[in-house]
């Protein structure tokens, strides 16, 4: 794992939080990168788990950023206790939804013989529209396309624009413009991302 900068005093994080809160997009960045370490930390529980450190690491900056942008410094907590159950929630989350689509069965998936001993599919049996079928079978194979896409040809910014766009991995959707609050660029430029990453993705469907 990559080496963070350490994190901020109780009195750094006080004045940080109070530039942000007066619109200093500068310090929101600060506040964010200062606590990657806390990050790091928290995905080190999910270490043993068959997941890219990489991305379970971006996932988490997800829950970081969205602390920092909800973060309420009246209530007397400090912010890396804040952010580190944003954080989890965040990895949770995908981790919830990734073994629910990892627990759907295909429709391809063999689920006996019939009596002649010929093999019985999902597919077979299954109760709809048979002109239905074939396009349900497509949708989902280009959902699942879709993710591997996602997560092996897309950077890491790309990803997280889409997963925070659309809403992907059971994630909660934004707009543009709320992206651009929460990363701290244009608009403009998320918009740019958000296109580039699409773009890519066509080329595969």
């Amino acid at each position: 794992m990559k080496s963070f900068p350490s994190p901020l005093t109780a009195s750094e994080e006080k004045y940080y939080i109070q530039r942000y809160t007066e619109g200093d997009l500068n310090a929101k960045h600060i506040l964010i990168e200062r606590n990657l370490r806390l990050v790091a930390h928290v995905i080190k529980k999910y270490q043993n788990l068959e997941e890219d450190p990489e991305d379970l690491l971006s996932i988490g900056t997800i829950g970081l950023i969205k602390a920092v942008v909800t973060f309420n410094p009246e209530k007397g907590n400090r912010l890396a206790a804040y952010a580190s159950r944003c954080v989890e929630n965040e990895i949770l989350m995908h981790l919830r939804a990734k073994k629910k689509s990892a627990k759907e069965i295909s429709l391809y998936e063999p689920i006996g013989t019939d009596r002649e001993g010929n093999e019985i599919k999902l597919y077979d049996i299954i109760e709809t529209d048979e002109a239905d079928v074939p396009e349900k079978i497509c949708l989902k194979e280009n959902i699942q396309k879709l993710y591997e896409k996602v997560e092996n040809e897309l950077s890491q910014r790309e990803k997280l624009v889409l997963k925070m766009r659309y809403g992907l991995y059971n994630g909660e959707e934004y707009t543009q413009r709320e992206i651009a609050r929460q990363l701290g660029i244009s608009r403009s430029y998320v918009s740019r991302i958000e296109k580039s990453a699409i773009g890519k993705l066509r080329t595969f469907f």
